[in-house]
């Protein structure tokens, strides 16, 4: 009986002494801030990398030796050429695991040349179509963020299985510098952020949160929006805006940077069309309200009316799909961006 009791004793301790459940997996995120082409530039790009590497480490505890981090102003293997690239994304290649997650943000200057896109390096730079062979291979899931004016090729070049795809503009046409990367960089220590309040961000409310800062960024110094950002997830390659999600949305949120998991899935598909629906009433709303000198008075109220008593029906499904999910956290501290925002 002594022997019987010690051995389940034994049994017991080493089954404490096991994890409780497998261990996290692994995240990688590659920073490449390209040719700045001015001080102003510079300077602004080196505060997004700086402020976009900080909250990985530190927020997210990403392993510092996991933040691969590419500049203009850095020398030798940390320079943002076309080899480093090359290099970068063939060391993931070999240590990523097919449960992986990459994280690649692309900051600067982009170029369209009525072919192909190309993101701007220091020295010769990499098209899109090189971009997607070079990320094919990797075995793990990738979130790609190309934050320049000329990023919206990349869309169709780089979507496919696993990869959630996120572009600062939705036309060719639309060259001008971008403010997406300060609203999208802000947005993941931003507790409004948490739109399912679950106290965790996933890609997809970051990009929503995100886009509706720029579209208000526009908004509040009377300027017509140069540049609306698009998401694809499906693999399709058309993408999609944040009020206008389609058929993507899913993956991205059900992608998580944080170390728990990085690929947790509490938002089911009724919540997220729930929420998808939420962004679109609001910004029908916002520009409702910049076209009201235009309109009639009474057809003002008609449809202001219209677009609340739906808000307020679809918040209330909200509220009720997400009763037992825990308390949002408090925001982090502000991110310190030297933007030089227009």
């Amino acid at each position: 009986m002594t022997i019987g009791r010690a051995a389940a004793g034994m049994l017991v301790a080493l089954t404490m002494a096991l994890p409780v459940r497998a261990a996290a997996a692994e995240r990688y995120a590659l920073i490449v801030s390209g040719a700045t082409g001015g001080q102003e530039y510079a300077e602004r790009y080196k505060a997004w990398s700086d402020a976009l590497s900080n909250v990985l480490v530190d927020r997210y505890k990403f392993d510092a030796a996991h933040v691969v981090r590419l500049s203009e102003a850095a020398s030798g293997s940390a320079s943002s050429t076309a080899a480093n690239v090359r290099r970068a994304l063939q060391e993931l290649r070999t240590s990523m695991r097919r449960d992986g997650l990459l994280f690649i943000v692309l900051i600067g200057h982009g170029t369209y040349d009525g072919i192909d896109a190309k993101f701007n390096l220091v020295g010769p730079d990499i098209d899109s179509n090189e971009w997607a062979s070079l990320l094919k291979p990797l075995p793990g899931r990738v979130v790609l963020v190309n934050t320049t004016s000329g990023s919206f090729p990349f869309l169709e070049r780089l979507a496919g299985p696993n990869h959630v795809v996120i572009t600062a503009t939705d036309s060719v046409a639309q060259r001008l510098d971008t403010v997406f990367p300060e609203y999208f960089i802000r947005a993941w220590t931003d507790g409004a952020s948490d739109i399912d309040k679950n106290g965790r961000v996933s890609v997809w409310e970051v990009f929503s949160a995100a886009s509706a800062r720029v579209g208000r960024h526009y908004q509040q110094r009377g300027l017509l929006a140069t540049e609306r950002a698009l998401l694809d997830d499906n693999g399709d390659g058309v993408g999609s805006e944040a009020v206008s999600p389609k058929n993507d949305g899913s993956l991205a949120s059900r992608t998580y940077l944080d170390a728990d998991a990085a690929d947790a899935p509490p938002t089911d598909d009724v919540l997220l069309k729930l929420l998808q629906r939420r962004t679109t009433l609001e910004a029908e709303i916002d520009d409702l309200k910049i076209r009201r000198t235009f309109m009639a008075a009474a057809e003002y109220a008609q449809e202001f009316e219209r677009l609340m008593t739906e808000l307020a029906r679809v918040s209330h499904d909200i509220r009720e799909r997400t009763k037992t999910t825990p308390p949002a956290p408090k925001d982090a501290p502000a991110i310190p961006l030297n933007s030089g925002s227009r």
